[in-house]
């Protein structure tokens, strides 16, 4: 069990991000040689009330999303060169990006972040009641760690998602959603 107050305490990585340089080339890759997906594609995502190091940006992005048993796998997509985590100096390619962590209480997970001077990267809201924060704890690019705070509706669409990756075939590797 990890030391309370510490960010790994906020609750286990279910995600792994990647910002491909080549989205459909990595599509394939994870669909075709390592076998996971579906993918659910969700397009043109603005973050409510988004701010980039503390500067309110309108980054645009897409990402598809599929499981791989427990673990989810993130695909980013930049639809603009607005000031965002997957840009200037946290824009690495091909590697991992990201991870992430849902938690309970967002506002909490800010506290544990500053204690640990960690910088917030970037800060959004998800819909009406969702919450995410991304934070460089210290590793720097290729070491952000995302913490959300699902609002309604999120567990049941990470759930459909999970779902349909249990007895995947291959067929219809990307789903486009909303």
């Amino acid at each position: 069990m990890p030391r309370s107050g510490t960010i790994a305490a906020l609750g286990p990585v279910m995600q792994q991000a990647y910002l491909p340089a080549d989205f459909d080339a990595a599509l394939e890759y994870w669909t075709k040689d390592m076998g996971v997906g579906p993918f659910f594609l969700l397009e043109n995502i603005q973050l409510g009330d988004m701010t980039c190091m503390g500067e309110p940006t309108d980054a645009m992005f897409s990402v598809a999303i599929a499981y791989w048993g427990d673990m989810q796998i993130e695909l980013v997509r930049p639809e603009n060169d607005a000031p965002a985590h997957y840009t200037g100096r946290y824009a690495v390619h091909d590697r991992l990006h990201h991870i992430c962590q849902v938690v309970d209480d967002i506002a909490e997970a800010r506290r544990v972040l500053e204690a640990a001077g960690a910088t917030i990267v970037v800060e959004g809201k998800i819909g009406e009641d969702g919450r995410v924060i991304y934070a460089d704890p210290g590793f720097g690019a290729g070491g952000i760690t995302e913490f959300v705070q699902l609002g309604e509706g999120g567990a049941e669409l990470f759930a459909m998602m999970k779902d349909a990756a249990v007895d995947w075939d291959g067929s219809d590797p990307l789903r486009k959603l909303g």
